[in-house]
Formats: structure tokens, sequence, C-alpha cells
């Protein structure tokens, strides 16, 4: 069983007419595009804001709808991937490097729906090491300051180049071990000159979709999002 394919695929079910959709970038956030696609092929009237360039590409290739952000401040619904999430529904993402975005449209919507097999699911956020997206200009500095606060803070590499986000910035894939706070992590790295951004997603998600071997398990947040718990 696709565990992946399934939970992407149900988690295009929360996809109503009519909605403004945040369309998320990586593995499993690629089959709730893909399903989302087909159901505008049968008739589905959505508008999607990608997350990545190539998300972008996907949702034309569709026939999915593309606007702005800048058009549409207020989404009704983002679903996207994790590649780490607690039992408080904290989250790392990152690894396809699209973190900046990613958090931007998440934080631009009424429900964050994140889609990923139950391999993702952990105790605590860490074993995965965390994505600081930072400015290239300086950036040997910004790694000495990252690693002040805890990691060894390792530069992602493309071939034989710095990964370059859609943003022209670099990332570093930073070891913490296990993460005991991660907002007040997350708020440490943004106070570093030359941080960007972090794949730390604090008390954002409202619904994770899990694919299982048994099938597809979906868990509501208990407690509400305020705004000040968002980072």
């Amino acid at each position: 069983m696709d565990k992946k394919r399934i939970a992407g695929e149900k988690a295009a079910e929360f996809v109503e007419d009519g909605m403004i959709v945040g369309l998320g970038t990586g593995s499993t956030a690629y089959w709730a595009v893909r399903r989302i696609g087909e159901r505008v092929r049968d008739g589905l009237r959505v508008q999607g804001v990608p997350t990545s360039e190539r998300t972008r590409e996907l949702a034309l290739e569709l026939g999915i709808p593309v606007v702005s952000l800048d058009d549409f401040p207020q989404l009704d619904l983002t679903i996207d991937g994790a590649d780490e999430i607690d039992d408080n529904f904290h989250l790392i993402k990152g690894g396809g490097g699209a973190l900046f975005r990613e958090k931007v449209v998440a934080l631009a919507s009424r429900r964050l729906v994140i889609v990923a097999d139950d391999g993702k699911w952990v105790g605590k956020l860490g074993a995965f090491r965390l994505p600081v997206e930072v400015v290239p200009f300086g950036w040997r500095r910004t790694v000495r300051a990252v690693e002040a606060t805890g990691c060894r803070a390792e530069l992602r590499i493309e071939g034989t180049n710095p990964y370059e986000t859609d943003n022209g910035n670099w990332i570093l894939d930073c070891d913490f071990g296990t993460i005991a706070d991660p907002a007040g992590l997350h708020h440490s790295l943004k106070r570093i000159t030359g941080v960007v951004e972090t794949g730390l997603f604090v008390g954002m998600a409202d619904t994770v979709v899990l694919g299982t071997e048994a099938g597809v398990r979906i868990l509501s947040r208990p407690t509400p999002i305020t705004d000040a718990e968002s980072c």
C-alpha cells in the first residue's frame, strides 16, 4: 500500500467548491495536488496558491487555476506535507526546500491540513535535521551563530553547488538532537541576522491525515490555534 498516496488523496476531499487552496510541496502533497487536479477536471471550481515553483508547474499541468497570495491574502485551506509531526502537532518541514513559502501560505490559511505517512509521526521532533533558510551573503557567520544555539549545521548541497531555494537563499540542515522546546528554538533562530525562516511550524497544523498499512487515520488538534501560538 502506498501510504503517501492514500493520505494525499484522502486530504483532497477536504477541498470544497469555490475554495482558495494552498497547494503544498513534497512527495505526499504531490498526491493531494494530483487528486485536486482530477476533481477540477470533473467540475470542481477552485483556485490554488502554490508553495513552490515545482508545485506551480504541477498545478498548471493538471489544469488547476493558479492565483497569487497577494491577490488572495486569506486562503480557505492549505494541504501540505511534513518531515516530522510530534504529539502536539508541531512540525518540522523543509526537506524539500520550500519552507519559507510553505510557512507564508500556511499562515494565510484558515485551516492547515498536513498529509504524511505514519512514519513521520514522532513523540518528539529532532531525528530529522531542522532546515533553516539563510541569506547567502555572510553565510559562514550565520552558520556560527546558528551552531551557537546548540546544533551542528551543514550547508545543503545540490550537485556541487549550494542548494538554492525559490527565493534565492540557501538552507542549513541542523542537527539539534531531540527538540524539547520547538517554539523557543524557533524564536532563538529567528533572532539571528541572516536567518530568513526555520522549518519549525509550531501551533499551525489543524488536521493530520496519516497513511498507514491499515488505511488512513485523520487526527484533529484538540485546542484552537491562535495567532499568538503560531510560528
